[in-house]
């Protein structure tokens, strides 16, 4: 059975998509066979996997309106060896054209079912807004991932993220949790960013990740390539980081497989 994460905030520009096709990257390197759900209308996870978003079709916007599958849907990226549901401004309409469907919240969960024993984790990339995509992702997911940078208004919208997860645990998936809170676009010269990561650790524990990702050019350059980090620069600062990440994630999914056992 495949992990499922929606990797998700409600603040834009705090590294969601640089997340998500470095992680995928980093746990495809560690042998894991990834499938990376992009629902970004922006299409940038797809463009960072090396896919061209203008010719990529179908895309997940055919897979919730139900006219295609996952595997009629899903590309190979090659420079990042995990696989792709690909989207692009299309995508957009896709809250109108929901709206009035049956079961509109579950329709991404009931397709990602159909491919659940073709993958160990399934990354969700979700759009910085709750709208239909982002709830049909938390429906779907088992835990989400949560990358914030460490500035005042990060707590603030992290707040808000957290009751709209509760609420999506009352009405649509009980077994939905927050996976981990992951520090992104770190600065450890900067003393506000230091306490902003001091409060968030105690206030949430053990749900912090160790791993810390770092502010890197090169990570911020492999999208404009194509490729992820570890295509672009394997030695940089980033894609060691990122790699820790994928060490972590694994790590965390063992032992949540030793606590429901």
């Amino acid at each position: 059975m495949s992990r499922i994460m929606a990797i998700a905030n409600q603040k834009g520009g705090v590294g969601k998509t640089t997340t998500a096709v470095n992680l995928a990257a980093s746990l495809a390197e560690l042998g894991q066979r990834v499938l990376l759900a992009d629902l970004d209308p922006q299409g940038n996870a797809t463009m960072g996997a090396g896919i061209e978003k203008r010719t990529a079709l179908p895309t997940v916007y055919q897979i919730l309106l139900n006219q295609v599958t996952v595997r009629d849907a899903r590309m190979r990226s090659e420079s990042g060896h995990f696989d792709v549901i690909p989207a692009n401004r299309e995508l957009a309409g896709a809250e109108i054209d929901l709206v009035n469907l049956e079961q509109r919240d579950l329709r991404l969960k009931a397709a990602l079912a159909q491919v659940a024993d073709d993958y160990d984790f399934i990354l969700m990339d979700c759009p910085p807004t709750l709208n239909l995509l982002t709830v049909n992702a938390f429906a779907a997911a088992q835990s989400v991932l949560i990358p914030m940078q460490c500035e005042y208004y990060a707590l603030e919208g992290l707040t808000d993220l957290v009751a709209t997860i509760k609420k999506v645990k009352q009405r649509l998936n009980p077994a939905i949790r927050i996976e981990g809170l992951l520090r992104v676009m770190f600065d450890p010269r900067s003393t506000l960013a230091q306490q902003v990561s001091d409060q968030i650790k105690q206030h949430f524990g053990d749900k912090v990740y160790d791993t810390v990702i770092p502010r890197n050019v090169r990570l911020a350059e492999a999208p404009s390539h194509g490729v992820p980090v570890l295509a672009y620069d394997r030695q940089c600062k980033g894609a060691k980081a990122y790699m820790e990440l994928a060490g972590e994630t694994l790590r965390r999914a063992d032992m949540t497989v030793g606590e429901t056992a």
